[in-house]
């Protein structure tokens, strides 16, 4: 009932949302008689401010058609390489017409990123895939809105999420893998390659694991905190709804994503009010640079997707109520997880030391977790003044997370090559030394 009451919130509100909208251009665009009669900059403002609060934020574009690649710019392609009906493969096809930098490409390791499936859509790792293609072959994970799948493609939970990731990486070739999972796919990912090495196939060359919740004992958060203190049926009672007409996946249980961004805001209400603010003063001022920021900012932040709600309760309950994982009580389709059966995958994991998502010590548990990783093909990094979304986006992320990061998986790579060699370990806050 209250996703239909938001979708009809949302229908009745549309076409004040769509004059604000025509308000804001007839106010301030130039060659609009009305933006020069007194106090326009001031109307357009109140017409763009109520326009983006009330608009709906469609999946953003990678737009990344161009990158920086082994000291030229070249062209990227981005292709859907498979497509499953709660997730989409997607590879960045890089291309060049100069012989020395088309040789560099084809050495160049191949990366699976396994983006979230918490909320956003994964172009929320946008930053992360541009800087990955300056030296890496990159697919990642394209998860799709649960509303947007038809029941009859049946339910998705966090054993179906195992499955995907696994897919993927045989698809790709695991020999040659390195396998970045940033925040929530961290134990999923982890879950996967263990099932894989409990079973001897071929592993990926590297795990990297971004601030996630391996185990969320240490240091719980505001986040952690909320999941602990509520039983599963209170979840399942208040955040459950069903997805209304004309969604193609109308009937299907979801945790929808205007309450997920609801979480969002209210985690932080005080410094998005501010950011609204400012966005407001920029207009008036015009400051157009500044106030071209915020809208790619939340352009993103605001676009968010529903969850099955399998996969939701799962995730509830496995990881951050019941620990199955750290406690090695987690078994999937009758098989334990066990990463002390990983031998043959290097083992980075990375923190910020200001998250206040997966606090400090949850994605280093995996270190202890994977305890025949040789000590030599394992390193944990703690990035100094970095909040979560700073270990894998922004300055922070290209010029201190991601170097080391670069540097481990060709490590990874050369001793393949090598058959044999060691590679520098380092477990201390702040910076360690196609």
């Amino acid at each position: 009932m209250l996703y239909t009451l938001h979708e009809a919130q949302r229908a009745l509100m549309s076409p004040f949302t769509y004059l604000s909208e025509a308000g804001a251009r007839i106010f301030s665009e130039k060659g609009s008689l009305y933006s020069y009669v007194p106090g326009a900059a001031r109307l357009a403002a109140d017409f763009e401010l109520a326009y983006r609060i009330g608009k709906d934020y469609e999946k953003p574009e990678f737009n990344l058609a161009q990158v920086q690649a082994h000291g030229t710019e070249i062209a990227v392609l981005q292709r859907t390489v498979l497509d499953t009906p709660f997730c989409k493969l997607l590879r960045f096809k890089r291309f060049s017409d100069d012989a020395g930098c088309i040789a560099g490409l084809k050495d160049d390791p191949t990366v699976l990123v396994v983006a979230p499936l918490s909320g956003h859509h994964s172009t929320l790792l946008r930053d992360t895939v541009r800087t990955l293609l300056a030296d890496h072959k990159v697919f990642i994970t394209d998860w799709v809105d649960a509303r947007m799948v038809p029941l009859s493609e049946g339910t998705f939970g966090l054993g179906d999420y195992i499955a995907i990731v696994q897919q993927f990486i045989r698809h790709i070739g695991a020999r040659n893998l390195h396998v970045i999972s940033v925040c929530q796919p961290t134990v999923p990912v982890l879950a996967a390659i263990s099932l894989m090495a409990s079973a001897g196939e071929d592993l990926p060359l590297s795990m990297t694991m971004m601030g996630g919740p391996i185990d969320t004992r240490n240091s719980p958060t505001q986040v952690n905190s909320l999941a602990t203190t509520k039983p599963l049926h209170w979840f399942s009672n208040n955040v459950i709804h069903e997805v209304p007409h004309p969604y193609p996946g109308h009937g299907r249980k979801v945790y929808p994503g205007f309450l997920q961004h609801a979480g969002f805001i209210a985690m932080n209400p005080g410094r998005h009010f501010q950011s609204h603010w400012d966005f407001y003063q920029d207009l008036l001022r015009g400051d157009l640079e500044d106030a071209e920021s915020h809208r790619r900012f939340y352009d993103e932040y605001n676009a968010v997707l529903d969850m099955d709600a399998e996969f939701y309760l799962d995730t509830i309950e496995i990881v951050f109520q019941k620990h199955l994982l750290p406690r090695g009580e987690w078994h999937v389709d009758g098989v334990r997880v066990a990463p002390e059966d990983i031998h043959d995958s290097a083992l980075l994991t990375i923190e910020g030391e200001l998250d206040d998502i997966s606090g400090l010590g949850q994605t280093r548990a995996a270190q202890d977790l994977c305890s025949n990783v040789p000590d030599d093909r394992r390193q944990h990094i703690e990035v100094e003044g970095a909040g979560h979304y700073g270990i894998f986006s922004g300055r922070r992320w290209r010029q201190t997370v991601y170097p080391q990061v670069r540097d481990f998986i060709r490590a990874q790579d050369q001793r393949r090559s090598n058959g044999r060699g060691e590679t520098a370990t380092s477990s201390h806050k702040g910076v360690n030394k196609d």
